[in-house]
């Protein structure tokens, strides 16, 4: 608890909010991690949900939805859930791929021609979903209004040159991934990623997931809370070049993303909003091998390719963060040997900064949505969502 929050408490104890849902007895130890993670890892507001078989077997949600803990999270809370998002807007151009639109070995200037210039016009579109186009930030200034103008930041991202050689190596792309990957679904489809999801996917399932925020919805949002030891701005020290390029042009935390003109941006790299609920829905998709909600959105083939493993390799940006070599497939990461999503090395999933995840096992036919507004301070692998993790496989 912050300093702020501290003065702020009143002297008679605040009712808590209290685990509602629902939780199939199959799953009680997704439960159990659960509450554990309010009592002993400082959780302040989450929800969890679980998918088995295309069915929903845990729903669960629990504490507040604001750091002065005046409003509980309840079943419709949305937050911002950071990088998660990147696994829905894979989603996007894997269902242009399956219908013949995209092919994922062909250069990305075969669809938007721009993107030829300083030497990317061998690029291919499996580099954008993989992160390792070489473009994981710009190498200009690029503030946060900057960001916000989708037009500029595909401009800027067409004009410059790599950070090294395509297809080479992965380096996280950890903001620009969206506007890269999104761009050429703009240019097929006539939509932006978040468009196109709602009305490919999100619209037909009738679930709660947007990139970006509508204004109308800002009452249902959950308030993200920094780590008080890890201020945005404490993170850009003695890192190299692109790692500063790709984490720190522009900084961004939880200040920025609780405000309007964040969730009024289309940013799809990292300001998706939604329930547990639909995250695991979305993911559910790829852990249905293309089917979810007694729907068909990819062929077993396509679903398939998602995490076609695109070489291991110790990440050029958020390599330090893990021990050893990580592997990303075409939009999503392999669980690989340290288990990120579990113990099938097959599994793969996204994680979001401070916590949040989405996971997909096929193998195992369970997806996981885990959605928080205290952030931890790692981009991966925080320890609340590896407890439910864990907990997930141990009830399989």
């Amino acid at each position: 608890m912050t300093a702020q929050e501290t003065r702020q408490t009143p002297r008679t104890p605040r009712p808590s909010a209290g685990i509602h849902g629902h939780c199939d007895p199959r799953f009680a130890a997704v439960r159990e991690a659960f509450e554990e993670n309010f009592r002993e890892r400082e959780e302040l507001g989450a929800a969890v949900a679980v998918t088995a078989a295309g069915r929903t077997v845990v729903d669960l949600w629990g504490g507040w939805a604001d750091a002065a803990r005046t409003r509980p999270w309840e079943r419709n809370t949305v937050v911002n859930v950071w990088s998660t998002t990147k696994g829905p807007v894979a989603l996007c151009a894997h269902i242009l791929a399956d219908r013949g639109l995209l092919d994922l070995d062909a250069p990305v200037a075969a669809y938007w021609p721009e993107f030829a210039a300083a030497g990317k016009d061998e690029v291919l579109v499996r580099h954008l979903l993989s992160h390792r186009a070489g473009l994981a930030g710009l190498r200009k200034r690029h503030t946060l209004e900057d960001l916000y103008d989708w037009e500029l930041t595909t401009e800027r991202l067409a004009a410059t040159e790599p950070w090294w050689e395509p297809g080479t190596r992965s380096g996280y792309h950890a903001l620009t991934y969206g506007h890269l990957v999104g761009e050429v679904v703009r240019r097929i489809s006539g939509l932006r990623p978040g468009a196109f999801l709602e009305r490919e996917v999100t619209g037909p399932l009738g679930i709660g997931f947007t990139v970006g925020l509508p204004a109308r919805e800002s009452g249902r949002a959950a308030e993200l809370v920094h780590p008080a030891a890890a201020a945005a701005g404490d993170r850009t020290a003695a890192f190299s070049p692109v790692v500063l390029a790709a984490l720190a042009n522009p900084v961004v935390g939880a200040a920025e993303a609780n405000s309007a003109g964040w969730r009024a941006a289309e940013i799809p790299a990292a300001n998706g909003h939604g329930t547990a609920r639909a995250v695991a829905a979305l993911y559910g998709v790829f852990a249905g091998r293309g089917t979810f909600g007694g729907r068909r959105f990819l062929s077993p083939q396509a679903a398939e390719r998602v995490r076609e493993g695109q070489g291991s390799c110790r990440d050029l940006v958020i390599g330090g963060g893990f021990d050893g070599e990580t592997e990303a497939g075409l939009g999503l990461w392999l669980s690989g040997p340290h288990g990120a999503y579990g113990p099938n090395p097959r599994a793969f999933g996204h994680d979001g900064f401070g916590g949040s995840c989405g996971l997909a096992d096929p193998e195992a036919e369970v997806s996981l949505g885990y959605v928080m507004n205290r952030m931890g301070p790692h981009i991966a692998d925080d320890p609340r969502k590896s407890a439910l993790v864990d907990a997930l496989y141990r009830a399989l």
